[in-house]
């Protein structure tokens, strides 16, 4: 009697109950659920046609559009691997990453076709590449695909410890790694979510979050599951993102922090005008506590934390508010918010551990690892057995996540383990000078880095962005650091730049900035 942990019974579900409810908003299209649902089926017939197999890899390049959206079932339901790649690469990239991961069939948006053209000669064990959008000499059509294509297609016994997806991490140091996430560890990630930010069928989803992105941090199932509306959005900018909110009546989004940041610093008419009550999920690295009480005290949203990463899933804790919250001032819960917060039911367990292994004690001061155990953790990384080992090791998973444990259990990270700055013996959290500068009227984005010095052996500098118009001093800046923080916490220098260096998902290189500071001083 038991039935395999699958995203697709989601599907199964809200095609039996919500069959008209709307599902998709794409542009000018608007699909119902028993629309969305057969045009999966027919897609998933027409992969079939194509030779696609059970385990077969079939990859996607494409922003969130509709057609993303349905392979996150058209795929899957025929026991294929989707394998969603980050369209904001470089066409070298797409090479690696499509020869890699084994794709069979390739999915690309008009957008990105040239790209995949230039490298196809590169990419002998693809049989087949779609054009989605838009047609190109040699490529086959999708829409034209879709309507010609049975809506039967044969489904094969799927066990939930099979391949879902395969997503590539970002790869900020060295060659990204492809997460192996079966169908059960979507599925409890997905039920987690649910459980600790609730959803119904009356909500309507805005996808600023890149559908690539750890499957949308699996709202491409959550959405469906509840019975609620996927709202389309090509490219995120501020004004895109409060008409759509506007348009059509979006109560909650998820967003990375340089989101949030965005949205936070929108013009003053976009602020005003802002519809309230949106809910937003943020998660991707920690965001500042000044970006969360500015977004709730002037839109009048409400934000909660999560922390995760691709490889579980992703996941696995949220700073679940609680009742005694509410008697602290704004600023104060916004503190709170900050952080990582505590498991998910679903995840799994998670700890903090020093270099022996042993959980540091929960003071909101000693750092350590976070590592993880549990049903969202990925089944390892793709065709790489050696990495696999060493993440894995001793049984837990290990994040790279340097991290305190509050008093009330709650999680908070600091850094990166290779970006904890220590200075003189003593540890510094980037994550916390960068909160503090960020509450400075003139600061828009803020990097904290070490750097060598002569008497600390290495010291925090600061490369900062200012806001448009906005003026400030290295002075300025340091001593208003110096104000809010121990001496020896505040940055020895500070650079000014246009923006940060960051990758393809929104995450700050840092080690491009070290780089940076060591060229410039030869």
């Amino acid at each position: 009697m038991e039935t395999p942990l699958s995203p697709l019974e989601f599907a199964r579900r809200t095609r039996r109950l919500y069959p008209a409810r709307d599902a998709v908003v794409d542009g000018d299209r608007r699909l119902n659920y028993e629309e969305f649902f057969t045009r999966c089926d027919r897609w998933s017939a027409a992969l079939q046609a194509l030779g696609a197999e059970q385990g077969d890899r079939i990859a996607y390049i494409a922003p969130n559009t509709l057609a993303l959206l349905e392979s996150f079932y058209a795929v899957p339901q025929i026991g294929a691997v989707l394998v969603p790649l980050n369209y904001r690469l470089i066409a070298d990239d797409f090479a690696y990453l499509i020869n890699h991961g084994g794709a069979r069939i390739v999915c690309v948006h008009y957008d990105y076709l040239d790209a995949v053209e230039s490298i196809r000669a590169q990419l002998p064990g693809v049989s087949a590449f779609v054009a989605l959008e838009g047609t190109e000499t040699g490529w086959l059509d999708y829409e034209t695909l879709l309507a010609e294509a049975p809506h039967h297609f044969r489904r094969p016994a799927i066990l939930e410890t099979d391949l879902l997806t395969i997503n590539y991490t970002s790869g900020t140091t060295s060659r990204p790694k492809g997460v192996m996430i079966t169908h059960r560890n979507a599925y409890l990630n997905a039920i987690g979510t649910l459980l600790h930010h609730p959803m119904t069928m009356a909500d309507r989803y805005l996808w600023t979050l890149p559908m690539f992105h750890a499957n949308g941090w699996t709202f491409v199932w959550v959405v469906t599951a509840i019975g609620a509306a996927h709202v389309c959005l090509r490219k995120v900018e501020p004004k895109a993102v409060f008409q759509k909110i506007e348009a059509e009546s979006v109560s909650m989004l998820c967003a990375a922090p340089t989101v949030l940041i965005s949205i936070a610093h929108a013009s003053e008419e976009l602020r005003r005008t802002a519809r309230r009550g949106v809910r937003v999920l943020t998660a991707g690295a920690p965001p500042a506590a000044a970006t969360i009480e500015r977004i709730e005290v002037e839109l009048g949203w409400v934000i909660t934390q999560a922390y995760g990463l691709t490889e579980t899933s992703p996941l696995i804790t949220v700073c679940e508010p609680r009742p005694e919250h509410e008697g602290l001032s704004r600023a104060e819960r916004s503190v709170i918010k900050a952080r990582q917060g505590v498991e998910l039911l679903t995840s799994g367990e998670l700890r903090v551990v020093d270099d022996d292994g042993r959980d540091v004690p929960h003071d909101g001061a000693t750092i350590g690892e976070i590592i993880v155990r549990g049903n969202v953790v990925m089944k390892g990384y793709y065709a790489d057995p050696e990495a696999t080992a060493e993440a894995m090791r001793g049984g837990w998973f290990h994040s790279g996540d340097a991290a305190v444990i509050h008093p009330d259990g709650y999680a908070e990270i600091r850094d990166r383990i290779k970006d904890v700055i220590i200075s003189g013996g003593e540890n510094i959290s980037s994550v916390e000078v960068e909160g503090v500068l960020l509450r400075h009227p003139a600061v828009l984005e803020v990097a904290i880095v070490g750097l060598p010095n002569e008497r600390w052996g290495e010291a925090p500098h600061a490369f900062v962005v200012l806001k448009a118009g906005a003026t400030a001093t290295e002075a300025e800046l340091r001593e208003f650091a110096r104000a809010h923080l121990a001496h020896f916490k505040a940055p020895e220098g500070i650079t000014f730049l246009a923006e940060l260096p960051k990758t393809a998902t929104g995450k700050v290189q840092k080690y491009v900035l070290r780089g940076r500071t060591a060229i410039s001083k030869q």
